[in-house]
């Protein structure tokens, strides 16, 4: 599997890294006890310090909403994966459990307050690349079989012409979502080198120790930036 950023990305935001997770032979067909009490634990500590703030004005979603401006993303019309999250936990919303893995990657984004995404590696073609979007683009949305268009000049997450989040990490599709099936999965952690590295290194390292600890699996890390703007694992 290879991760790439195009070039261009890094034109409109020289400082965005990504640290990633890889993982191989996941069993994710089952509950697990210990990561269910880590989301929660991390939901009642977020809706604790979020009491009485302004999701939008706190420091580890500015960042993003900035640099959605940047590219073209209304910030205020489509939220950053993050800012969507913390704000759901702010109204006491709460998380539902949908399956182990997506659930510690839920547990892990709301600790640290950044975007974690998961794509089922086995549904790719040829990887997956962080760019804008091309001519012969498609998505479909979570629940639908539909494809809909995708806006021109867009920053995606695809895979070949499937794209599989819009508007870089605001909306995920339903081909290549974590499934009770999934076995092979691609995390990334998406960040800002001037801003938060030291915050998704931390993570990134937490999720692979998770990984190892409750799933007995193999796990690999890597680094993308403008200097290192590929990721490959065999």
């Amino acid at each position: 599997m290879k991760f790439s950023v195009e070039d261009k990305i890094f034109k409109k935001l020289n400082t965005v890294c990504f640290a990633v997770v890889a993982v191989y032979g996941v069993d994710n067909s089952t509950e697990n006890a210990n990561i269910q009490k880590r989301l929660e634990e991390n939901i009642k500590l977020c809706q604790t310090s979020l009491e009485g703030v302004k999701v939008k004005e706190i420091e580890s979603v500015l960042c993003y909403r900035e640099a959605f401006r940047k590219i073209n993303i209304n910030p205020n019309k489509y939220m950053c994966s993050i800012e969507a999250l913390l704000t759901r936990i702010s109204k006491g919303r709460g998380l539902p459990n949908i399956n182990t893995i997506v659930d510690l990657g839920n547990a892990i984004s709301l600790k640290y307050q950044i975007p974690i995404g998961a794509h089922d590696i086995d549904t790719m073609n040829r990887g997956i690349s962080l760019r804008f979007s091309e001519e012969k683009d498609y998505f479909i949305p979570f629940g639908n079989t539909e494809k809909e268009a995708v806006d021109n000049g867009e920053v995606v997450y695809a895979s070949g012409n499937s794209v599989r989040t819009r508007r870089w990490t605001w909306r995920q599709s339903e081909e290549g979502k974590i499934t009770n099936q999934s076995k092979n999965i691609f995390f990334p952690l998406d960040g800002f080198s001037d801003v938060n590295k030291e915050t998704i290194l931390l993570a990134q390292q937490e999720l692979a120790d998770i990984l190892k600890q409750e799933f007995d699996c193999d796990v690999s890390i890597g680094w993308v930036d403008i200097t290192n703007q590929s990721f490959r694992t065999d």
